[in-house]
């Protein structure tokens, strides 16, 4: 257990002296700021809690935002201590593979805790000093925090298997792109393309919950925006989930389950490769 919290506060120094994780912690602050002025703007009309208003435009922020923050953290750590030769260093240490893996880990869990927390901790004072939200889209919103967290160690998961995998630096970034695109973009344009063609409607709700389910990015959004009613209300979730009998926790165990195989298959791959 020590030599994993070494390891993690090595890779929290060094990720708190990186200019690009403090300015992303600032542009995620900066939006997430904007999406609670956006959601206090719209209440004025369709006479909805801001604060529900405000998670609905977290989520859709946090889709596109978090994968990519946890997968530009993540996806030179094990190639890149390859090319600069630093993963032969550790391997003369009594160190093992799986607690470089997990130490690394644990030090961008970190980093993403802590950015995470100040972008929407900021939205979150800023919502109660204007005096709005009731007890239960507050609760939400503490889910929000942690399945975003839970979002984005996922996608440092997935990170560390491009990085397991690949040889070079330049094939890891381009992968970690390849794979935001198809999780965040395409895997939802693909689904939403096969419902058009369906003219026989073949797809039901219980193929498309399930279809829904297998991506980590889509069982986030259903957690969050089935969370409460007053939330799905504002996106009109909740008719087709409990129509499709999937219950309440099924999103968070996508997600973790996602997140241990992804830990386990870098684990893996760094086994095979030889140092």
């Amino acid at each position: 257990m020590k030599v994993i919290l070494i390891l993690a506060q090595k890779e929290l120094r060094d990720g708190l002296r990186n200019r690009w994780v403090a300015m992303t912690i600032f542009l995620l602050t900066a939006l997430s700021l904007s999406m609670y002025f956006l959601g206090s703007a719209a209440t004025g009309t369709v006479k909805v809690d801001s604060l529900a208003v405000t998670l609905v435009n977290l989520v859709s922020l946090s889709v596109y935002l978090i994968p990519l923050i946890a997968l530009m953290l993540s996806f030179d750590s094990i190639v890149g201590e390859f090319e600069r030769g630093t993963m032969l260093l550790l391997a003369a240490y009594p160190v093992a593979r799986w607690q470089i893996v997990l130490g690394k880990f644990l030090g961008h869990m970190l980093i993403l805790l802590l950015a995470i927390v100040i972008s929407y901790g900021s939205t979150a004072i800023m919502i109660s000093l204007s005096g709005g939200g009731e007890g239960g889209d507050w609760a939400a919103y503490g889910q929000l925090l942690a399945s975003s967290w839970l979002l984005g160690g996922v996608f440092v998961g997935l990170g560390y298997c491009i990085s397991a995998a690949v040889r070079e630096r330049a094939t890891a970034v381009g992968a970690a792109v390849g794979l935001w695109l198809f999780m965040v973009v395409l895997y939802d344009l693909a689904l939403l393309g096969a419902l058009l063609a369906d003219e026989e409607q073949a797809i039901g709700e219980q193929l498309l919950t399930n279809l829904l389910m297998f991506n980590p990015t889509d069982a986030y959004r259903v957690l969050n925006l089935t969370a409460t009613e007053s939330i799905s209300q504002v996106v009109g979730l909740t008719d087709i989930v409990a129509s499709a009998g999937i219950a309440p926790n099924v999103p968070l165990v996508v997600l973790l389950l996602w997140g241990m195989a992804a830990l386990a298959s870098t684990v893996i791959l760094l086994y095979r490769r030889e140092l």
